[in-house]
């Protein structure tokens, strides 16, 4: 099993022996870092300045509360709390003598440092919290779709968990809004006049209420200007604090669009007000730029997507292995979502499948893929208008969606700007697999078993500044048997924080999502972390019964940029297994031996270093002294050694996959397969796509596969008869066979000329052709332990100086 680590990398200070404004400093005598803790080696007054908060995550909307858990203070001692060295909120103290910070309203999601001071002047102690999304709102469709036609009117209601608002009997219950506005006069976000984000308090739904758990109310109409605000939430805190005050102890509902409080006309006619508000959408739309320019193109099947782990990640909202419950793409089995936002707009990439893993493309369905605006976690620097983690977004991409598709039936006019980009661009990634007890497969699938214990280099490019380093450790079997197996991984790409995950068995439970400096890291399931950087580099670490496999995905990008274990990849098998000092191991008749002292050279250097060291047992047995050299890897000689091409027999399974002993062969067969050992090479080739092809007018296609081997085949409505082909087929060199086909009406003359005739269908023909043309034209175009469930995460956060 396995857990994540987070902490800061500090320098190394001589300096006065106190954690006062220390925090994640060490020195000889004793340590502020946190790994001090499990090392015995903290200074005197660690717990006293460096502060663990409890629970460590909490919401960006603010309001949420956490408690400094290892430290007391007297009860009448006053508590103040700085969040990003500006914000300051006043906290509290209870009776048992535990402090107690609030957070506060930030629009932006990830570490936050924050300080606690109890003379109001220094802030001596630190740490830092988590802001998420974490907001849920139940039966959300009933508040969003109040008003509208075949919706039962009535209450509405909503829980909550009183417990969570402290010493709070009274509440009152706030509807906030959130908007994007032009600061100056100007219009259309194509203006040069920066937008400004706004979250406003509008009016309370009850005031002085039990803090019972449950309020129900029945919604009214408002009037303008309450009724401009179109999207919000609910909060729900003491009724101690004045109307709308801000930063105070409270629980927030999921941000949702506010049909409930719409003004009268909406209710009155939800699908012509609807109408009016997409076309006014559309038209907005008009003056931005276009987006799609800087989009990356769709994995071209669902294989490829959910094996394109650095790239992207399952949506929420349409998860196969959630039940594929998908509100927003009704008939689609899986969605993903890009998991960097675009650099200049900040914009996000959707794609969906339906359940033979083929694309759902706009064209064919409203179920399709659909490119976003503004990405859904937002993008950095975060806090400001189109840049804000799920607000911005529902602004641009998800209200429109209401009103053109869901309020009303006009989604040709939303698809007509959100329309799917087809795959004939999409590059797949490259992979390097490690799996077990030192099975190695490289990027240019050389498959090998090499069986050190040590620390050595996975993947390493000077030029691209990624790092990639793998542990290994001796195990004895119950056999008697000693063996090694692959126990930590971690990994750094330039100035990013530095991530490791190692075998652990402790669960995680706040959060399955963490956005750190340059990387992001998620826990779609259990035994599972996924770990991707800004240049879609990703890292795939599984664990089961004991031992980890790491999967590794490159960007091809990276091509002839690499070294290390996983060799270089250039697509040439003969020289991956090259040393560190550069001498080529020829892979064909490669020996035990000569594998080994290509592995045993890849051992780290000691200014390269990743690996957090918060053990006497690792630092006697990984660390070396500034002028050693690497360290000598022992052998495990019970274990054989083997190279050689990594394909797939005839029979369908893959040379050279059995375990290398026997106890270990069940894992090993679970690793192999968990990771998509024997198919990983063929999912992630590069698929031949031909693109989209549109159904002839009065008439149907048949057929959704745009990949090389699809059919596409076309018939016409009665009256109306095909000219061109009746099938097409996407050939191997991304075009489509056959001509395009057109139905063309059947006239039957009791007189007339055969001229006539002609001249009705070639202006038929014609009208046809201006369509296809303009529907292609519109359509291109710091060290803290967090645990992922059963996978433990480390990570160095890259900073230099103390906070």
């Amino acid at each position: 099993m396995l857990t994540v680590h987070h902490r800061p990398v500090y320098k190394l200070l001589l300096i006065c022996q106190t954690c006062r404004s220390k925090c994640g400093l060490s020195w000889e005598e004793c340590s502020c870092c946190t790994t001090c803790v499990s090392l015995q080696n903290c200074c005197a007054d660690y717990d006293q300045f460096c502060l663990q908060p409890f629970p460590y995550s909490a919401s960006m909307l603010g309001g949420s509360i956490f408690t400094l858990s290892n430290i007391t203070f007297p009860p009448t001692e006053r508590i103040l709390c700085r969040y990003k060295g500006g914000i300051v909120i006043e906290g509290f103290v209870n009776a048992e003598g535990h402090a107690h910070c609030i957070t506060p309203l930030l629009f932006e999601k990830g570490w936050v440092p924050f300080d606690v001071s109890t003379d109001g002047v220094n802030f001596d102690r630190s740490g830092e919290y988590l802001s998420a999304l974490t907001a849920i709102l139940a039966n959300a469709t009933r508040w969003q779709y109040y008003g509208t036609p075949n919706t039962v009117l009535g209450e509405l209601q909503m829980t909550w968990n009183s417990s969570l608002i402290i010493s709070a009997e009274r509440v009152n219950i706030e509807l906030w809004g959130y908007r994007e506005v032009n600061s100056t006069p100007g219009t259309g976000r194509g203006n040069t006049n920066p937008l400004k984000a706004e979250w406003t308090y509008l009016y309370s739904l009850g005031k002085n209420l039990s803090n019972s758990g449950v309020f129900s109310f029945l919604p009214k109409p408002t009037q303008k200007p309450l009724s401009d605000w179109e999207l919000g939430s609910i909060h729900v805190r003491s009724a101690s604090h004045a109307d709308g005050a801000r930063n105070v102890q409270g629980l927030w509902s999921e941000e949702h669009t506010l049909a409930w409080h719409l003004e009268q006309a909406f209710r009155d006619d939800s699908t012509g007000w609807a109408l009016a508000k997409c076309l006014q959408w559309d038209t907005y739309e008009n003056s931005l730029p276009n987006f799609m320019e800087e989009l990356k193109d769709y994995p071209c099947t669902l294989a490829l997507a959910r094996a394109d782990t650095g790239r992207f990640e399952a949506d929420y909202s349409c998860d196969m292995d959630k039940g594929s419950v998908c509100i927003y793409h009704p008939g689609s089995f899986h969605c993903v979502r890009s998991i960097q936002a675009s650099p200049t707009y900040g914009s996000g990439q959707q794609c969906c499948y339906d359940k033979t893993g083929a694309q759902i493309l706009t064209g064919d369905s409203t179920s399709g893929s659909s490119p976003d605006r503004v990405h859904d976690m937002g993008s950095h620097p975060y806090r400001v208008a189109t840049r804000v983690p799920g607000l911005s977004h529902w602004l641009a991409d998800v209200q429109s969606y209401f009103y053109c598709c869901l309020w009303s039936d006009h989604c040709d006019v939303y698809f007509a700007r959100r329309s799917s980009m087809d795959c004939r661009r999409y590059e797949p990634p490259r992979s390097g697999v490690v799996i077990g007890d030192g099975n190695f497969v490289t990027f240019d699938n050389l498959e090998y078993t090499f069986n050190g214990r040590g620390e050595y280099d996975l993947v390493t490019s000077p030029d691209k500044e990624l790092s990639v380093q793998v542990r290994t450790e001796q195990v004895k079997l119950k056999s008697g048997t000693e063996a090694t197996r692959l126990s930590s991984v971690a990994m750094r790409e330039g100035s990013s924080d530095v991530v490791e995950v190692r075998l652990r068995a402790m669960p995680f439970t706040e959060q399955s999502r963490m956005d750190l400096h340059g990387v992001f890291m998620s826990s779609p399931c259990p035994e599972n972390v996924t770990v991707m950087f800004a240049s879609g580099v990703g890292l795939e670490v599984r664990a089961y019964q004991g031992l980890m496999t790491v999967t590794v995905l490159l960007p091809t990008a990276y091509t002839n940029h690499t070294h290390g274990l996983l060799g270089q990849m250039n697509s040439d098998l003969s020289d991956d297994l090259q040393t560190r000092l550069g001498q080529v191991l020829p892979s064909a008749n490669a020996t035990p031996e000569g594998i080994f002292s290509f592995g045993a050279s890849w051992d780290i250097l000691n200014e390269t270093f990743l690996f957090t060291y918060d053990s006497k047992y690792l630092l006697d047995t990984h660390t070396r002294t500034p002028d050693s050299g690497p360290a000598s890897p022992q052998p495990s000689m019970s274990l054989r050694m083997r190279a050689g091409p990594w394909r797939k027999t005839r029979s369908g399974s893959s040379r050279s996959t059995r375990p290398s002993n026997k106890l270990c062969s069940q894992v090993q067969h679970r690793l192999w397969a968990d990771h998509r050992g024997n198919t990983v090479v063929d999912i992630l080739r590069r698929l031949v796509a031909c693109g989209w092809l549109p159904s002839p007018k009065n008439g149907t296609k048949h057929g959704k596969l745009y990949i090389q081997g699809g059919n596409l085949s076309f018939s016409c409505d009665d009256g109306f008869t095909l000219t061109g082909s009746l099938q097409r087929s996407c050939l191997p060199n991304g075009s489509w066979s056959g001509e395009q086909a057109y139905c063309t009406l059947v006239i039957h003359f009791k007189t007339g000329t055969f001229s006539e005739l002609c001249f009705i269908s070639r202006s038929q023909i014609k009208r046809r052709t201006r369509y296809y043309q303009n529907t292609f034209k519109s359509g291109q175009k710091p060290l803290s332990i967090y645990h992922f469930h059963n996978l433990m995460v480390t990570v160095k956060v890259a900073m230099a100086e103390p906070r």
